[in-house]
């Protein structure tokens, strides 16, 4: 009888071992921001470039499957760097994205639109990139500020179509997360 409760009960540890093994596998990562139904999920990867006088930013990701391309946004705070008074306008977005980091040629794809990130004031613009050899792919820059401080998000998008991914890089940079490493960052 002894026998049998102590292989019941070396059972049972081990069916609860895999039930956690299995939940563990089959629950949501950390690192990956869970979205609700038909909402793109984010997830932030490291930054992928060399250090340079506006330091490291924050890098994000969304895959097809969510966000209906592969797109890669990269967000950067850039403090002291624009007019603390006026709105930004299209040169100004041209001049704060990233494009430098990407390598390649980049060009706009018409005038940009005004856009908010909470109660900040900016800019998006659409561009298409040119890398050689590379699939086609375009970017979104979005620039956004806080009296005289700015951050510079650039977009890059597997496909010709970065107006579609707009929707989708205002919600990351409308969240919380963004919202608390703005904070951080600029010192609000």
């Amino acid at each position: 009888m002894r026998r049998n409760a102590t292989l019941a009960g070396l059972i049972l540890a081990l069916l609860g071992g895999a039930l956690g093994v299995v939940a563990l596998i089959a629950g949501p990562r950390p690192d990956r921001a869970v979205a609700p139904p038909g909402k793109p999920a984010w997830t932030e990867v490291p930054w992928p470039f060399p250090m340079d006088q506006w330091g490291r930013g924050k890098a994000f990701a969304c895959q097809p499957e969510d966000c209906g391309a592969d797109v890669r946004l990269y967000l950067r705070a850039k403090v002291g760097f624009c007019d603390c008074v006026s709105d930004i306008d299209d040169e100004e977005v041209d001049r704060v994205s990233d494009f430098d980091l990407l390598g390649g040629g980049h060009a706009a794809l018409g005038s940009g639109r005004p856009i908010e990130v909470r109660w900040m004031k900016g800019r998006s613009r659409a561009y298409a990139l040119s890398a050689g050899a590379a699939p086609p792919s375009s970017a979104l820059a979005v620039a956004f500020h806080d009296h005289c401080d700015m951050i510079a998000a650039t977009a890059v998008i597997g496909g010709e179509r970065p107006a579609a991914q707009e929707g989708a890089v205002l919600e990351l940079l409308n969240s919380d997360r963004v919202l608390r490493w703005a904070e951080v960052t600029l010192g609000l």
